[in-house]
């Protein structure tokens, strides 16, 4: 316990210090001098006797209780005044994460997107507070789940990504894979083509906007797509994480609006943490057009710049692992945010106070008697 205003008790003291002194000069005073009235002759032996001297002795009793309870109400309210306090540690409420899934939706990576929306489904049900949100790109980017706390309206939206990532499987590995023509096709597999180029739009009108001219799998916009993302970016008081796939196969017919070292200096400005998610060598697409070290380099280059971590998904460290390991990282480490606050205390000295003023009336009534 402390004291906000020490000086109080000081005063306190010597006032009530003061009004003694002056009470018992007063007290004396009174005994000493004769101030009228009728004088009575032979009082001794009415003071001698038993019943004046236990009178008198139970009245110099009341009479100390008496004082001794308005010293007590007095005492105990200069220190409510002074305001006794203690400091404690207050928390004000927890520092939450803003986190935003960033996909790159080419077909080269079905697999890998398919198994991340999969298993950050169970996370997400886990959350509390965190705001999460998705962002698709391939040529161009689509905020897909703009950033939300309504956890259910997440799992539905990752729910139809994952149909998108069936869906991109299945013509890849029935079409794609297997015709280089649709006059080498049969009329019952052109007719399922089609349904499933149609089912396909629906999720691709947005992210290949323009990819005739533009080209591909434009990494650096879409990361950086995702880092502007975020409300309030350069004042937000929220932790920021990125947690982005690819496989950095660049394929861009003109430079990009923003490269990947690019939109990694801004995550970095931005206080925004990337980790990042790479498909293993034996999954890499057209490894006979792209060098798998130079684009796993590259990618990683600019996840660490951010202070974050680049994960290889194998066999042996599945996306389960991987997201495990993002949630121990100390950018995804839930922070409390505290302040030391002074808390007054005038219990004690309330009841003190009441004690005395019970004393005080109770001495003044028995007196009264």
């Amino acid at each position: 316990m402390d004291i906000m205003h020490k000086w109080v008790i000081v005063l306190g003291v010597l006032v009530i210090a003061g009004i003694c002194f002056l009470l018992y000069k007063y007290s004396k005073k009174i005994t000493n001098e004769f101030n009228g009235g009728l004088r009575a002759a032979n009082t001794q032996r009415i003071r001698s006797s038993e019943l004046y001297i236990e009178l008198f002795k139970q009245y110099r009793i009341i009479r100390t209780v008496l004082i001794a309870g308005l010293i007590i109400c007095m005492l105990s309210s200069f220190i409510l005044i002074s305001r006794p306090f203690k400091s404690k540690e207050v928390v004000n409420g927890v520092k939450k994460r803003d986190i935003i899934i960033c996909l790159d939706v080419s077909y080269s990576l079905y697999d890998l997107n398919s198994e991340i929306t999969e298993y950050i489904k169970g996370v997400v049900k886990g959350l509390e507070g965190d705001r999460i949100g998705v962002s698709i790109f391939n040529t161009s980017s689509v905020t897909y789940v703009p950033l939300t706390d309504d956890y259910d309206y997440v799992v539905q939206k990752l729910d139809e990504l994952d149909e998108y990532f069936k869906l991109q499987k299945d013509m890849y590995d029935n079409f794609y894979n297997k015709y280089q023509y649709l006059t080498d096709m049969t009329e019952e597999e052109k007719e399922k083509f089609y349904e499933l180029d149609e089912k396909l739009s629906y999720y691709e009108a947005g992210t290949l906007y323009r990819s005739d001219t533009k080209g591909s799998s434009l990494i650096g916009e879409g990361l950086g797509s995702a880092l502007y993302s975020f409300p309030y970016i350069g004042e937000s008081d929220r932790t920021r994480v990125i947690i982005m796939c690819t496989d950095n196969e660049l394929n861009s017919y003109y430079p990009e609006i923003m490269n990947l070292k690019d939109a990694s200096e801004a995550c970095k400005n931005n206080k925004t943490t990337v980790f990042g998610i790479f498909p293993s060598e034996d999954k890499f697409y057209l490894p006979e057009e792209y060098s798998y070290k130079a684009c796993s380099s590259e990618f990683q280059s600019a996840v660490e710049n951010t202070g974050g971590k680049f994960y290889v998904r194998t066999d042996e460290h599945p996306v389960s692992e991987i997201v495990q390991d993002i949630q121990k990282q100390e950018a995804m480490m839930v922070k409390v945010v505290s302040s030391r606050e002074n808390v007054d205390i005038p219990e004690a000295a309330f009841i003190l106070l009441l004690l005395g003023i019970v004393v005080f009336c109770g001495a003044g009534w028995v007196l009264q008697k």
